[in-house]
């Protein structure tokens, strides 16, 4: 799966079903395994880990859609100098797939381009459809062009690269720093791509800047006001600070834009902020500029693991401090409020990682426990390995392949969320919109689609 374009090359019709006819064979193994997990968890975890294909037909339907803004990784599965159809500038940011053959709840999928997946968009008729093989799984709903990507600032930069919308319209996706002063291979995390996005969409002519300057957030922002934008919620993000920027450092520069942004706009959204683990005394610079939810995102639990996925992160901080820090910005900020992302199935990457699911769990689960045992929910995000990454990289340069994490992974992983989740009576997450199968907005992982609901909603 997941083959680059030299080993796909000239491949016929047959094998691209015969492919997809293994994945519907995955996912009607894993129903079995875990028949209380909602299969559009399933499809929406193997469309994240595996990435979408489009047909030309297709791509000429999507653009006239909300597309793809790259607003901080690529969260592609090919670079971009390899999309043959330019699918780039036409794939949509996200995809709701919704009834059709498998009668799926609405589901929200964010678009991870891979041209080699058998999970395939395609029309029939007028109607965009998900298919796997030759199998019609549902119709795919795109959301519209939002009013204010029409616009653009003063001095002609579009709004949309200033301040674009993931979940559905639902967060305001700040990425104020387009770079990571992690840098080279003894500092960067293994599986990141922030730092190499940058210079391909720079070189495909996006009008990216390292910094975004703060008159043009706040002009954005304001347009995002006028035009009564559904968003509930802003995260202020980038890459870490562990030297300066713009002479400050890393809780300083971001809590510049919170307190220009709440004193501007009191209480319109909900503040988030992205940031490495810091010192009690710079998260409560956070706190102070306004910033209510707080994730200090900790990439993968694993202890041999951590410090060769996340050299940089073990050099400057160690992984103990790291989730150190966690635990104490339960009194800053709430424990209900901190809330750090991992990267769900880099435990299993190649070389160095697990080659079992079932124990890649296990270790992920001592984690969960870890955190959810004392109020802290942690969130994933799916990882698809981004081919300009590191982890990407060293294995092309050895001739070989890094896979994604295998489905069962994923399953196991919800499975586990899920349940240390109602273990610990923790509330749903805060800033991440309706939880629940059909409800669900958050688009990178299916966390949110596995909490248990009532049919009110609660």
């Amino acid at each position: 799966m997941n083959l680059p374009p030299e080993s796909h090359a000239g491949a016929s019709q047959d094998l691209f079903l015969t492919q997809g006819e293994e994945r519907l064979e995955d996912v009607s193994r894993l129903r079995g395994m875990f028949p209380d997990l909602p299969v559009e968890a399933l499809v929406k975890e193997d469309l994240l880990r595996l990435g979408i294909s489009f047909s030309a037909e297709a791509l000429k339907y999507c653009a006239d859609f909300k597309r793809k803004s790259y607003f901080i990784f690529s969260f592609d599965m090919v670079p971009i100098d390899e999309m043959a159809q330019e699918e780039n500038l036409s794939a949509p940011e996200e995809i709701q797939l919704n009834g059709g053959a498998w009668d799926l709840r609405r589901t929200t999928v964010s678009v991870r381009v891979n041209p080699y997946s058998p999970w395939r968009a395609d029309m029939a008729g007028d109607q965009l459809t998900l298919s796997c093989g030759d199998q019609a799984i549902s119709h795919i709903d795109l959301q519209p062009v939002p009013e204010y990507y029409l616009e653009t600032l003063e001095n002609g930069q579009p709004v949309h690269e200033v301040a674009p919308t993931i979940e559905w319209g639902y967060l305001v996706y700040l990425t104020v720093y387009r770079k990571c002063q992690y840098f080279g291979f003894k500092e960067e995390c293994r599986f990141c791509d922030i730092n190499e996005n940058y210079r391909q969409q720079v070189k495909a002519g996006r009008p990216y800047r390292t910094v975004k300057p703060m008159d043009e957030v706040l002009e954005a922002l304001s347009i995002l006001d006028r035009v009564n934008s559904p968003s509930k919620a802003y995260t202020l993000t980038g890459g870490s600070v562990t030297r300066s920027l713009k002479g400050q450092g890393e809780a300083e520069f971001y809590a510049n834009y919170a307190r220009a942004i709440e004193e501007k706009f009191p209480g319109r959204w909900i503040p988030k902020a992205v940031t490495q683990a810091l010192p009690e005394d710079e998260q409560q610079i956070l706190k102070d500029a306004g910033i209510q939810i707080y994730h200090p995102n900790y990439e993968i639990w694993d202890e041999e693991l951590f410090p060769i996925l996340c050299p940089g992160k073990t050099a400057y901080v160690g992984r103990d401090e790291w989730h150190r820090r966690i635990i104490a910005a339960t009194d800053i900020f709430g424990a209900e409020n901190v809330i750090p992302n991992f990267v769900a199935g880099i435990e299993m990457s190649r070389p160095h990682g697990y080659t079992d699911p079932e124990q890649a769990v296990e270790s992920t689960r001592e984690g969960l426990q870890f955190f959810m045992s004392q109020g802290v929910c942690p969130r994933f995000t799916v990882w698809c390995p981004e081919p300009l990454s590191p982890l990407v990289v060293d294995r092309k340069n050895a001739g070989e392949l890094q896979p994604p994490a295998p489905l069962e992974y994923h399953a196991r992983l919800l499975v586990a969320w899920r349940d240390c989740h109602k273990e610990h009576g923790l509330p749903v997450p805060p800033g991440y919109g309706p939880p629940g199968a059909g409800n669900a907005i958050f688009s990178v992982s299916s966390f949110m689609d596995v909490i248990e609901v009532d049919e009110n909603g609660n």
